[in-house]
């Protein structure tokens, strides 16, 4: 194993000199950093970790600029020089340089328009603990080297009011490979939110308020404890990606679904969103690249999400105590072979998903200190599902599930900066012999499954440029996730530990 890590560390080192020897043009550069005329470490604690700045940045719609080029291909200018210099005064009053690469002055139509687009790249060697299970083809049984995820990204604005973050995705098979599955994709459409924003005073109260258009509940949201943008950052395809059993809010219809929703921040202080989400249609999905028969079924009607967040900021500390929800109505497939008939069934599955979580934050003077809490509770009425005919079938007519994750982080250093990263996690729910199965002893066994994730990465160019070309940078990471129970059981669960040594490159 380490004559493999040590290649890869070879590997990953000369791909970086590599990269920034033979730059392409500047529109492949990553588009915020160049937008906004900010270093990495403005906006993010880590990948993808925010700062309050960078929570402001999307709050503001992705449109702020400050940079050497224009943001937009038409712009007013007058908008744009207010909103910069109110999101510049705000990154000084929380530590960041509050400065761009042009004079403030500046005219947007004086400089020359690139169009906002990054690229993203992650190469990971995975060891588990236990063997993959065969055929593994195209892998070996054990200690991989994949190139997976690869990205393409909009990210930026469109107009002075509109902006975007918008990813395609290449993904590498998982062990096994497809076989002959129909609906399977390599390529896909990813997290995507495109946003309107702007600013308003209501008497006394400042207002910042949007509408976001988005494919994932959750992707839209500012803080890191909410399940689209949750640690760990990255994952391994070859590795556990984590128990069996997740609430529905935790990714089963992310690319799934489209939305519509509202949003307002409050006097720096309260944030409001209401968001209301139906499932694409079969085809849309197959054409998007994504497979329908990866999430449970369509939605009977709008499943409506609610966010709210209470933040205050003191100094150079901030703290937030939120809640966050959706409610489910899903009609199950028929069939998820892919080679059966394409429906679904006529009964419903109703899932409540109700989350608490908090998150405290503090800069230091080389430093950011980051703790977080998230809980999910999920009420399961299981009309469609407790049926004999269906294709995961439950035992029960109702059961709950409950996710907890709790986290700290702390990132040390301006530039070449040093992020250690701890997170215990916990599944639990109710026993069912049909949706989990049964011990030797022909008992129903539990979705429960609990152990810890920790991380070191190290990000080269965090507050800094890179030498050759300014807004390249990386990440390296070394993840291992340990298991106390996995899916109900301790038996094997240590099996399922893994090593996932990666590099993150961002161009």
């Amino acid at each position: 194993m380490s004559g493999s890590i040590a290649a890869l560390a070879a590997a990953v080192v000369l791909a970086g000199f590599l990269t920034i020897g033979f730059a392409p043009p500047a529109q492949a550069l990553p588009s915020f950093a160049r937008q906004t005329g900010q270093p990495c470490g403005t906006c993010h604690t880590d990948y993808p970790a925010l700062t309050p700045y960078g929570r402001r940045f999307k709050l503001l719609g992705y449109t702020t600029g400050g940079g050497q080029y224009r943001t937009t291909l038409f712009s007013d200018s007058r908008i744009a020089r207010d909103a910069n210099a109110e999101l510049s005064s705000y990154a000084r009053s929380i530590g960041g340089t509050g400065e761009s690469n042009s004079s403030p002055s500046a005219s947007p139509g004086e400089k020359g328009w690139v169009p906002p687009v990054s690229m993203m790249a992650i190469v990971g060697y995975t060891h588990t603990q236990a063997d993959l299970p065969q055929p593994s083809d195209p892998y070996k049984p054990n200690d991989n080297t994949v190139l997976s995820p690869f990205s393409g990204f909009w990210g930026g604005a469109i107009t002075d009011h509109i902006g975007a973050f918008a990813q395609i995705t290449y993904a590498a098979p998982g062990a096994g490979g497809f076989g002959n599955y129909p609906f399977a994709h390599t390529w896909t459409w990813d997290n995507t939110d495109v946003r309107f924003a702007s600013t308003a005073h209501v008497g006394p109260l400042d207002v910042i308020y949007g509408i976001t258009a988005n494919n994932n509940p959750t992707v839209q949201d500012l803080w890191n404890t909410t399940p689209a943008w949750a640690f760990p950052y990255a994952q391994s395809n070859l590795g556990s990606t984590g128990p069996s059993a997740g609430t529905m809010l935790e990714g089963a219809f992310a690319a799934h679904v489209g939305g519509v929703g509202a949003y307002a921040y409050i006097n720096d202080l309260l944030y409001l969103e209401v968001t209301g989400y139906k499932t694409l249609g079969f085809n849309a999905q197959n054409t998007l690249g994504t497979d329908p028969f990866g999430a449970p079924g369509l939605f009977s009607g709008v499943a409506p999400y609610w966010r709210a967040a209470f933040e205050p900021h003191w100094g150079s500390h901030s703290l937030m105590v939120g809640t966050y929800g959706m409610i489910f109505n899903v009609n199950p497939w028929l069939d998820t072979s892919g080679f059966g008939p394409i429906g679904t069934f006529s009964q419903t599955d109703k899932y409540t998903d109700i989350g608490f979580d908090t998150q405290y934050q503090y800069q230091g003077s080389n430093y950011w200190l980051t703790l977080r809490a998230s809980y999910i509770h999920e009420f399961q009425r299981l009309d469609a599902s407790f049926n004999s005919f269906s294709t995961t079938p439950s035992a029960n007519p109702t059961n709950t599930l409950n996710s907890l994750r709790l986290q700290a982080s702390f990132a040390y250093g301006a530039d070449n900066r040093v992020v250690f990263t701890g997170q215990y996690f916990d599944v639990s729910g109710t026993a069912d012999a049909g949706l989990y199965g049964v011990d030797l002893s022909g008992n129903a066994l539990t979705p429960n499954s609990n152990g810890w994730t920790g991380e070191i990465a190290y990000i080269p160019f965090s507050a800094s440029k890179a030498p050759g070309w300014p807004w390249f940078n990386a990440r390296l990471g070394l993840q291992y996730t340990y298991y106390n129970k996995f899916n109900g059981t301790t038996i094997g669960a240590h099996d399922n530990n893994t090593l996932f040594l990666h590099a993150w490159f961002a161009m």
